[in-house]
């Protein structure tokens, strides 16, 4: 979860061919597209993959492991690999993992996991569930960012320490995990730990500083001691070193004469990391971090500026931007989010995702979160942690860049392993020469109804979602929709579905977790495309049936 400066927010909560089918008897010596091949490192302020080829990581959080249930939290409502299939279907590359020493320990046990569900997992330790799920989303062509994000299940720090986990104990965890993933390039790296952060009153401030010198404090020295530990365990990882929230680790106090110094979101300000940079032994694995909210989280004073949002730019720049901008390292937005109810968190969110940029050479980011059980930001899945967001997804979308071919151990074919008779390829978008509905699929009884939009456009391309209703009497089970395109527009991804294009029509299959559309149902139909965006798409049928 995310946390911010102020003392009183303890208290809150935080072209045809060109899109690979993802499968799941990828190699790992193949592995090409959003994540790469091999190991990452950087080049200023570019991750790059083995060949030297530009990756950017474009994911998010799928948090639990940090809670007292010490797993991934929706494992008590649908299968696990089904949670990965969609998020890779989607166009997340990346997951955040959080997690707390609690999970690490001799004994301890995962629990909320359903064994009707989830039989496979039943009896896993938490660290075997993590082995799970990692060589899962390798295959996927995922990449995985471990978090410590508390030093125990109870709550966060503002320091990398606390009795209960000594720095040698959170240096020793780290590099028992190093080890343990040796080899394994799904596993890219660490984020060392979460929201470092103020504690305290200025001048007598008692949390996390940046520069102060203070080697029980200065989180800046605790990072490099870390990390150098780390690279030491597993020279490949990427070091992922957050910011504080006021580089002296003490609030600003209003009632005394001592000037304010700028402040930012817990974990988030960098502002100093130019002055005082972290030194590594390996100072190619360096990657810098920091987590951006909006004004539903807490209200910060930029929010009430009168230009909002073009003010935020500059908000951005002095607390972390200018690292990337200057070519030092690159940046990760580890954690950003909104419930998105009120309308100034949109044009938030519109405008960070315009900042961090288009394609490879953008920001890395994870977003906050799968989960839709953050209180204060929902998911990108709703309760039934199924059905996606599609004003989050819609904003999201153009920015993402999906997962392709396979990562695991180095050398290795994920070839190995093989789909079980309960394991699916994830909904994905590809282009087939072939491509056609099934025929066996019954027509709607009754008829549909459908409602084509184009969410987005920018030059070149454009954004589109299209909702189809079964206005039958029966659901119809398994659904396919179809609809034509203008000539010389190409798919590029889509989701709640696995879109495939055939000359100028689309297809769109049920994802192996929803395939029936109940009577009176709806299911929208997200996509990115090449192309012209007008006109729009056209023709829509639904099991071959024409939707009005």
């Amino acid at each position: 979860m995310r946390r911010l400066w102020a003392a009183v927010a303890a208290s809150s909560m935080a072209v045809v061919g060109a899109v690979a089918v993802i499968g799941l008897n990828s190699t790992a010596s193949a592995a090409t597209g959003g994540t790469g091949t091999g190991y990452l490192s950087t080049v200023g302020a570019q991750l790059v993959d083995a060949t030297g080829t530009k990756v950017r990581l474009t994911g998010l959080n799928w948090f639990g492991m940090e809670t007292d249930n010490k797993t991934f939290h929706g494992l008590w409502a649908r299968p696990w690999r089904d949670h990965i299939d969609q998020m890779a279907s989607l166009g997340y590359n990346t997951i955040r993992v959080p997690f707390s020493e609690d999970a690490l320990k001799p004994g301890a046990q995962a629990n909320s996991v359903d064994g009707y569900s989830n039989p496979d997992l039943v009896g896993l330790t938490p660290l075997q569930i993590l082995d799970k799920v990692v060589d899962y989303a390798g295959s996927k062509g995922m990449r995985i960012l471990l978090d410590r994000h508390r030093p125990t299940s109870a709550g966060q720090s503002a320091l990398w320490y606390v009795p209960a986990t000594p720095e040698s104990a959170w240096i020793s965890n780290w590099q028992m995990l190093a080890r343990h993933y040796a080899g394994n390039t799904t596993v890219i790296g660490a984020d060392l730990h979460n929201e470092p952060h103020a504690d305290g009153t200025d001048p007598n401030g008692t949390g996390a500083c940046w520069g102060c010198g203070d080697v029980n404090r200065d989180w800046r020295l605790a990072a490099e001691r870390a990390g150098n530990a780390i690279l030491d365990a597993n020279p490949n990882w990427l070091i992922v070193v957050e910011g504080v929230s006021c580089p002296s680790g003490g609030n600003a106090n209003a009632w005394d004469d001592i000037p304010d110094e700028p402040c930012g979101w817990w974990g988030g300000n960098l502002s100093k990391a130019g002055q005082f940079p972290v030194r590594l032994n390996k100072p190619n694995k360096l990657v810098y971090s920091a987590h951006e909210y909006a004004n539903s989280v807490y209200h910060q004073a930029w929010f009430d500026d009168p230009s909002f949002p073009d003010n935020l730019p500059a908000v951005w720049d002095q607390f972390w931007g200018y690292l990337q901008k200057q070519n030092i390292a690159p940046v990760l937005i580890g954690e950003f989010g909104s419930t998105l109810q009120n309308p100034q968190d949109v044009r938030w969110l519109q405008k960070l995702m315009q900042y961090m940029g288009t394609g490879v050479t953008g920001m890395n980011f994870t977003y906050w979160s799968w989960n839709p059980n953050s209180g204060d930001t929902g998911g990108i899945v709703g309760d039934d942690w199924k059905t996606v967001n599609q004003q989050k997804q819609s904003i999201l979308q153009p920015y993402l860049i999906p997962p392709a071919g396979g990562t695991g151990p180095t050398g290795s074919a994920s070839a190995s392993r093989s789909a079980s008779p309960s394991t699916s390829a994830s909904p994905s978008a590809s282009v087939s020469p072939s491509a056609s509905k099934s025929p066996s699929n019954p027509p709607p009884t009754g008829g549909c109804t459908a409602t084509v939009k184009i969410d987005n456009a920018w030059q070149g391309g454009f954004q589109a979602s299209v909702t189809v209703k079964n206005t039958g009497s029966a659901a119809v089970n398994p659904w396919t929709a179809t609809f034509a395109v203008p000539s010389g527009v190409t798919l590029q991804s889509g989701w709640n579905a696995t879109v495939t294009q055939s000359g100028t029509t689309f297809t769109a299959a049920a994802p192996s977790w929803a395939p029936s559309l109940a009577a009176g149902a709806s299911v929208t139909i997200g996509f990115t495309a090449n192309g012209p965006s007008s006109p729009a798409p056209s023709g829509v049928k639904l099991n071959g049936a024409t939707c009005s």
